[in-house]
């Protein structure tokens, strides 16, 4: 296992280094700005849209708010709870700086990835909804380049299917098993089986039955979650400011050890900012934009307004909170068992704690819900990679393996699970923030025209 992990961590320094950093920004910097920053200007009619029943006009599966609530149930999990932490705890507090940087930043290309999924979506052999990267690379990409669209669609959809097992399985079961056994000392084989169980029984419903379980059970976890962190923040408000000041100073200079922290340069902080704040929100991956293609809508447009509100409660609201609780409480520099500084769910479950009474188990069953929300979430992503290189058919074969890996990754280190997600990650972005680029000019296109449609020209 050791041996594995040095590998993957090498793999990681290419995956994300400076050439991924760098198109990632690239694209949403490029995406905001041919936007005229439309995605920071429309976050309250977003919410508008999302809430009107009337949005819900045009062919596809499931209700605009269900495909949102899907596309949140996949995001909205250890990411925002265990992923948080591992930022501050590996690059310091300024990593959150970052986070936020690229969450701004990734609601234009949140918001691309749905328009471009909507645009270029199918209807399969059994009448369903489906899209996402793989069909507007090959179907979009595809009008001007052919085989550049066919070979960037087949790349997203092998690393899609895979990835889904990292970012969407083994972080999410591995992170839920070790919060259970700590909290109330449930097996983490137990977890494992449930969990399992659980999950065979939703998948079999495909994306009806997941964006109902998700419409019910995100807002629900959310609300109780941000209440809780909300509270732990007002009863520290005298150290908010401090704790603001900590993620801009160390945004730009290295963070010094301190207690339990073992220290972060500089570097650290916008790679494991990034890394994480990508995890969290998957602005950039184009996973988001599975779900979103099998919204009811007529307007790509529309769609892709509600689908960028998923970045902006993901990262800007859940995983704020989430920091401020972690800095606030001091959790951050508290020493841990084993003698080392705090992180994962540990770390969140501990700035609960000393916070209110109680506090690490609101942390647990809002990571165990949400896990599990995310595990479905990427369940339905991947079964669409799957799909789209195989036979509609074999789905079963994919559903199969995804069970069995609930129960395989309940047991394997945190720290290996982390890494080769950072890695699948990575890869999977490549071919998607490339099709992006390239389709931009069609992005622009097509909102210059909805909103003088509307009454409310863009610039």
């Amino acid at each position: 296992m050791e041996r594995l992990n040095t590998v993957i961590n090498s793999i990681n320094a290419f995956a994300w280094g400076p050439p991924m950093l760098g198109i990632l920004g690239v694209t949403g910097v490029l995406l905001t700005l041919g936007l005229v920053f439309m995605p920071w200007r429309k976050v309250g009619y977003g919410f508008r849209l999302l809430f009107d029943k009337s949005s819900a006009v045009g062919e596809g599966e499931v209700k605009p708010f269900n495909a949102l609530m899907t596309a949140l149930s996949a995001t909205v999990g250890t990411g925002n709870i265990a992923g948080v932490a591992t930022a501050i705890a590996l690059g310091g507090p300024g990593a959150i700086f970052y986070m936020w940087l690229i969450a701004l930043f990734g609601m234009a290309t949140k918001y691309a990835e749905a328009v471009c999924a909507v645009t270029y979506r199918e209807v399969d052999k059994s009448g369903k909804y489906v899209g996402g990267p793989m069909y507007y690379l090959r179907n979009g990409v595809g009008e001007f380049a052919p085989e550049l669209g066919k070979w960037l669609g087949l790349a997203f959809a092998i690393f899609g299917a895979v990835a889904a097992f990292g970012i969407g399985n083994a972080v999410q079961v591995n992170s839920m098993a070790v919060a259970l056994v700590n909290s109330f000392g449930v097996p983490t084989w137990l977890t494992g089986v449930i969990v399992a169980a659980l999950v065979g029984v939703v998948v079999i419903g495909g994306i009806r039955r997941i964006g109902e379980v998700a419409g019910k059970l995100v807002p629900a976890m959310i609300v109780l979650y941000l209440g809780a962190a909300v509270l732990i923040v007002a009863i520290n408000i005298t150290s908010v400011p401090d704790a603001i000041g900590l993620i801009f100073t160390h945004a730009f200079t290295p963070a010094a050890a301190t207690g339990g922290f073992a220290g972060a340069a500089v570097a650290a902080a916008v790679r494991f900012g990034v890394a994480r704040g990508v995890f969290s929100n998957e602005s950039g991956l184009g996973s988001a934009a599975i779900a979103h293609a099998a919204a009811q809508t007529d307007s790509p447009v529309r769609q892709g307004i509600i689908a960028m509100l998923g970045t902006f409660i993901d990262t800007l609201v859940v995983c704020t909170l989430t920091a401020l609780v972690i800095l606030t409480s001091g959790a951050w520099t508290m020493t841990g068992a084993d003698g080392g500084g705090l992180t994962g769910a540990v770390l969140t479950s501990t700035g609960f704690q000393t916070s209110i009474a109680g506090g690490q188990y609101i942390v647990t069953i809002a990571l165990a819900v949400f896990a599990f929300t995310t595990i479905l979430g990427w369940s339905y992503y991947g079964e669409r990679c799957w799909q789209y290189m195989f036979r509609e058919k074999s789905l079963v074969i994919y559903r199969a393996l995804w069970v069995l890996a609930a129960l395989t990754f309940a047991n394997v280190k945190v720290d290996l699970v982390w890494n080769l997600s950072d890695t699948l990650n990575g890869l999977m972005a490549i071919p998607n923030l490339i099709g992006l680029l390239l389709l931009a000019p069609m992005v622009f296109k097509v909102t210059r025209e909805y909103f003088e449609s509307i009454g409310r020209p863009l610039a």
